[in-house]
């Protein structure tokens, strides 16, 4: 049957206390904002801030009940994340909550979701893309009867499990990784170098080539993941402006790429293979051609003792970034032979583990969205689906 997309469900203004009011802060209820759910995990667990009780009773925020979606609604527009317990969230976002008698809260999720695209075509606003309560009344969606609706959720939330599972098997295992980094460091001896005479270190494009319909990615700080990039919203460019940048800063697999303006000091390791985009305000230290380093630079760069460097040497008032001469003149102690051997012997199963978890988690988010068009619209048929 059709609706409005806006009769299916409740959409849910959020607010800010007041910052002048501490005793409105770092309470026990979780306060969302679009930086907490800006992942690929289909549940956001947790947030930078939290408010407390009066916080809640004396401002616009609104809490959010168990099985709610998010929806970021101004800048940032479009990330959908379920809640799995109460929230409150602020005013540049929207809570979702499906109307029980139409509608599986489930199903919603991949609803908005399938309309995510529809949503940004409708945004306005001069500075920030926005989205308001009307915008959702002028979407019509069409909404099957419960048993399938619950057919459709079950699939792509199996998948959405098994991505979330992988994540977090990452997340163990860099810690892992981290660790051992910081045993081996603990009480490391040796001389303190400069990390450019163990490495190459490169920057890429400071300049801003014309995006083109087709080409080459262009990848920036914000497509940086901790093993990879985001491909999928990089600009293209044109073949010679990417051989233009690729002659002093090709990227090449197993290289570590490292954000050098705004936020600064998200740490890449390179996996693609083979690797065809190029960089800009960007990192890059050459890992590939020294391989028995990079397990030990990579935990390096993503070290607290490298980070607290990083942050003494900004520059900038407006926006920080780091210098390329500030990259390669950071300080470094290097293990003996034996030391790495033995690092290396643990450290590279587990890099090798997380590479495959990576890897198979886009191919099960490839999967997931290429048929969720095919269950919303019909094309896969779930009624004879026993789930």
């Amino acid at each position: 049957m059709k609706y409005k997309l806006s009769e299916v469900m409740d959409v849910i203004g959020g607010g800010t206390p007041k910052t002048s009011k501490p005793e409105y802060w770092n309470g026990d209820i979780p306060w969302l904002s679009v930086k907490d759910f800006n992942n690929d995990y289909r549940y956001v667990y947790r947030t930078e801030k939290s408010i407390t009780k009066e916080g809640l009773e004396n401002s616009t925020t609104k809490l959010l009940d168990k099985g709610d979606m998010i929806i970021s609604a101004r800048g940032t527009v479009g990330e959908v994340a379920s809640v799995p317990y109460p929230m409150a969230f602020n005013q540049s976002c929207y809570g979702l909550r499906a109307k029980s008698d139409l509608i599986v809260s489930d199903f919603l999720y991949y609803l908005i979701k399938y309309n995510v695209n529809v949503l940004k075509k409708q945004t306005h606003g001069s500075v920030f893309d926005t989205i308001t309560r009307n915008t959702f009344d002028d979407i019509e969606v069409d909404i099957p009867d419960f048993d399938c609706q619950k057919k459709i959720a079950s699939l792509l939330s199996d998948l959405d499990a098994k991505i979330e599972l992988n994540i977090k098997i990452n997340e163990n295992l860099e810690q892992q990784l981290q660790l051992l980094y910081d045993q081996l460091t603990y009480d490391l001896k040796g001389e303190t170098i400069e990390l450019s005479s163990v490495i190459e270190v490169r920057d890429g494009t400071h300049d801003s080539p014309k995006p083109k319909e087709n080409g080459f990615p262009l990848v920036t700080s914000k497509h940086l993941l901790p093993f990879g990039v985001d491909l999928t919203s990089c600009n293209l460019i044109s073949q010679a402006d990417y051989n233009k940048i690729n002659e002093r800063s090709a990227v090449d697999t197993y290289d570590i790429l490292l954000s050098m303006i705004g936020t600064v000091g998200l740490v890449s390791l390179v996996i693609e293979n083979p690797v065809t985009y190029a960089i800009k305000n960007v990192g890059l230290f050459k890992t590939s051609k020294r391989p028995e380093l990079y397990a030990f630079i990579l935990a390096y760069l993503k070290s607290k003792k490298t980070m607290q460097h990083i942050e003494k040497t900004l520059a900038g008032s407006t926006q920080k970034y780091i210098s390329l001469g500030e990259l390669r003149k950071m300080p470094i102690i290097l293990p003996t032979v034996e030391q790495l051997s033995n690092y290396n012997e643990i450290a590279n199963p587990l890099i090798k583990q997380i590479i495959t978890l990576t890897n198979e988690n886009k191919t099960l988010n490839m999967l997931r969205d290429s048929i969720l068009p095919k269950l919303m619209s019909g094309e896969i048929d779930v009624s004879a689906i026993d789930i």
